[in-house]
């Protein structure tokens, strides 16, 4: 159901009088916080239902032009173009968060730093030997997300100078989603991926990229390069409930709160 401006405005005044269904597909990478806004948003609205699923960043789009979803989560401006992938003509993106990404490893890998050449090197395939950057005599074994992953396409860009991800015939292996990448490097010795910060618990390791740990505080300051907008992308500009959804997951309220607890950086902060 559709539902006035003034009536967008004052959600918080009169939650009863949203109704409707709001689907979001797309980038695991923001789903943690999606799933974490649509909990506090139906609670204040509880005729609204929010159905949140991710399966990487490209989908997010597809899903929106092919009238299957109403929002589509994307760790880049779907909007316009980008290496690998045509803008999504007609479509909006709404900026909702900052997010950092991080290189992490397998806890028995003793590297704790790596610079922008090492990881070149890596996901190349020219280095494939961790005693090569300052580890043990063991084969790297490269983790990677598949094609349309957004953490990739970030990754890629900022982490590898735009440098090559090279499939191997081993110790390679490619992933379909952030929560994949975490399992994946947790159990698997000698592995290096790249994951959201969000992602990062004690059973992997993060490490310094060009002796700057992955946090929330470096990439404010400026001295921590691997982070990218996350964008909500609706078909023409949002109405209704799923923009009523969208200003809640903007507004200072959740920015400053739960957004902030689950490692994300507020869009504000990097004004």
């Amino acid at each position: 159901m559709l539902v006035s401006s003034a009536l967008v405005g004052a959600v918080s005044a009169a939650p009863s009088q949203l109704s409707g269904k709001i689907t979001v597909n797309g980038s695991t990478a923001l789903l943690p916080l999606t799933l974490q806004a649509a909990k506090e948003f139906q609670k204040l609205n509880p005729k609204v239902k929010v159905a949140a699923s991710g399966k990487g960043s490209v989908t997010g789009p597809q899903a929106v032009k092919k009238g299957i979803a109403d929002i589509g989560a994307c760790d880049w401006d779907a909007s316009m173009d980008v290496p690998g992938f045509k803008a999504f003509s007609g479509q909006v993106a709404n900026k909702v968060a900052v997010i950092p990404f991080a290189t992490v490893v397998n806890n028995n890998v003793k590297v704790t730093d790596l610079s922008t050449d090492q990881l070149k090197g890596i996901y190349s395939g020219k280095i494939t030997n961790w005693k090569d950057v300052g580890g043990d005599n063991a084969d790297i074994v490269v983790i990677t997300r598949a094609f349309g992953s957004g953490t990739r396409v970030n990754y890629q860009s900022k982490a590898l100078s735009g440098g090559d991800i090279t499939k191997k015939e081993k110790n390679y292996k490619e992933v379909g989603s952030s929560g994949d990448m975490k399992t994946a490097v947790a159990t698997t010795p000698n592995s290096i991926g790249y994951i959201d910060l969000v992602y990062v618990t004690s059973d992997l390791k993060a490490v310094k990229f060009n002796g700057v740990a992955a946090s929330t505080d470096n990439v404010i300051n400026g001295s921590y390069k691997i982070w990218a907008y996350g964008y909500y992308m609706t078909k023409g500009q949002p109405t209704g409930a799923t923009k009523a959804f969208i200003e809640y997951v903007q507004s200072s309220k959740f920015q400053q709160s739960s957004l902030k607890k689950l490692k994300f950086i507020p869009i504000a902060a990097m004004k």
